[in-house]
């Protein structure tokens, strides 16, 4: 008996081990990581995003974008801030497919770690920056507010070939969608949630032109678009590939500038942009949470909170792991 007893000590001991271990990054994060370190960081990151916002008011959505790509790739680390000549044999994330001249700000985020470097000089993670500038950006434009988990430390490392396929792209398929996210750790709920970002912002003709030209070319077979609103989408995006590539339109026609849910209300009635957006109300399982959001802006809110917050928990460094970057571009 004493025997049986210690093995199933010595068993449950290990097992919580191993549970610790698996929650250990995570858990490592902490909304008051820089209390004491840094009492003023989140009023300076706020205040170079309100600046940088009040001189482009799409800087808040390429803001929320930046946070979302890099940690699609490699966790909540920083590493799509690295420029490509870091050393001479270093390939960053920022020419890879899904980021080549489409992500920005990166200056902007240059401006908050100078302004915090100045108050609390080598103590916070470009990945933390990051993650606190989303926030304040989905804020300032008139979305929901949350306390960001902070103690994330930067990656010394970027992977362009990871950058290439886990980045879901504009011409998604549902199935497609749901496996990218779900590599991440997010559910579908998590997945339409944190694709409402998408009323702020805007996008490149060549990321939506098969989808206003219902190209069958393609592998998907694109007929699910209003017929008025990509005649519109038209005008500014010539069907001839590289003729208009960069000419710009709102992803939200309506408010592209407010963070609310007529996002969805566009799914609703057929008008999103991208076919990936599109694709999440094309009667399917999740038209129903589509659907639950259009009617209340509360749901939606609440639910991208609980996203934003599950993404920003992706495989996060902590403790000795990383470094924290003295200059955003590059390791030290």
């Amino acid at each position: 008996m004493a025997t049986r007893a210690s093995a199933y000590s010595f068993g449950s001991i290990a097992l919580l081990l191993l549970l610790a271990l698996a929650g250990s990054s995570s858990a490592q994060l902490s909304t008051s990581f820089y209390s004491s370190s840094c009492p003023n960081l989140n009023s300076t990151v706020k205040s170079v995003v309100q600046s940088a916002i009040a001189t482009e008011n799409r800087m808040g959505a390429s803001i929320v974008r930046l946070f979302f790509h890099d940690c699609f790739v490699q966790g909540c680390d920083a590493s799509l801030l690295l420029d490509d000549n870091v050393t001479a044999s270093f390939q960053g994330e920022k020419t890879a497919a899904p980021n080549k001249d489409s992500v920005r700000g990166f200056d902007v985020i240059d401006d908050i770690k100078s302004a915090v470097e100045a108050v609390c000089p080598g103590i916070v993670s470009c990945a933390d920056i990051l993650a606190i500038a989303a926030r304040d950006s989905v804020v300032i434009l008139g979305g929901p507010t949350y306390d960001v988990k902070v103690g994330r430390r930067d990656s010394m490392t970027a992977s362009f070939s990871e950058a290439n396929k886990s980045i879901p792209a504009p011409t998604s398929d549902l199935s497609n969608l749901i496996s990218l996210f779900a590599a991440q750790g997010l559910s579908q709920q998590d997945m339409v949630a944190l694709s409402g970002a998408h009323t702020i912002g805007q996008a490149r003709c060549t990321t939506f032109r098969a989808h206003i030209y219902n190209f069958r070319a393609h592998v998907y077979n694109d007929t699910n678009i209003d017929g008025a609103f990509a005649r519109t989408r038209q005008s500014a995006c010539p069907r001839t590939s590289g003729s208009g590539d960069n000419n710009l339109a709102p992803l939200d026609l309506q408010t592209p500038t407010v963070f609310e849910n007529n996002y969805y209300k566009n799914l609703a009635c057929k008008k999103g942009l991208l076919h990936s957006d599109q694709e999440l109300f094309n009667g399917g399982s999740i038209d129903a949470q589509v659907q639950s959001y259009v009617s209340s802006q509360s749901s939606f809110f609440a639910d991208f909170v609980t996203g934003m917050i599950k993404m920003g928990d992706i495989t996060p460094l902590t403790g000795s792991s990383g470094e924290i970057r003295k200059n955003c571009r590059r390791t030290n």
